[in-house]
């Protein structure tokens, strides 16, 4: 379980295939404190420990998850959002995250207005209904709201305004349109959104 809270920015050192791709991340984490078999997220998806050494540790990225997330994120050089497991006693700075990428969308636009970006993101058809306005969405595992939902005959755009803050501390501080982000919907409307369709097949 995660917050959406991005510690740390690692780089993704090398990759081997080992069956799934063994991705090697440099962090700047103290990982004589990471257990092999924790779990961090990785750009929103959660990932396993494997292996770890000072400054980088090791994570197996099977072919589900790499089809499911945003491609270029598994590339050497890559920049990559980390982000811890919560802990209990931690402080949810953001909303609960669990880690499981539930689509890819793509930037359409990103831009400066004040000191802020105005984001707008375009997503899945299959996930446009559980997004709403003010509700919350993680990108690359970023806890964010949602301030706008524009549904057009070409498919959703969720609005979004990316403070300094957030871009300083996350991948976003360089945003183009047409890249692809990992995104997952807030874990209440998966529930509510499995809760109606299985009333609307009792209905039938």
């Amino acid at each position: 379980m995660f917050t959406g809270i991005i510690t740390d920015i690692g780089t993704v050192d090398a990759i081997e295939q080992k069956g799934d791709l063994r991705v090697r991340i440099g962090t700047r984490y103290d990982t004589a404190s990471i257990d092999l078999g924790a779990s961090i997220a990785c750009s929103g998806a959660c990932l396993t420990v494997v292996d770890k050494g000072p400054g980088w540790f090791a994570v197996d990225v099977s072919g589900e998850t790499v089809a499911r997330t945003a491609g270029a994120v598994w590339a050497e050089g890559q920049k990559i959002n980390l982000e811890r497991a919560l802990r209990v006693g931690d402080e949810l700075g953001g909303h609960i995250v669990t880690g499981h990428v539930d689509g890819v969308g793509m930037i359409v636009s990103a831009d400066p207005v004040g000191g802020s970006i105005a984001l707008k993101v375009r997503v899945p058809d299959d996930l446009a209904g559980y997004l709403a306005a003010k509700g919350s969405v993680a990108l690359d595992g970023i806890s964010l709201t949602v301030n706008t939902v524009d549904d057009t005959p070409d498919g959703s755009i969720i609005g979004l305004n990316i403070i300094p803050h957030t871009a300083e501390m996350t991948t976003f501080e360089t945003l183009q349109p047409g890249r692809a982000l990992n995104i997952e919907i807030d874990v209440l409307a998966r529930y509510l959104g499995r809760m109606e369709e299985l009333n609307h097949a009792r209905k039938r």
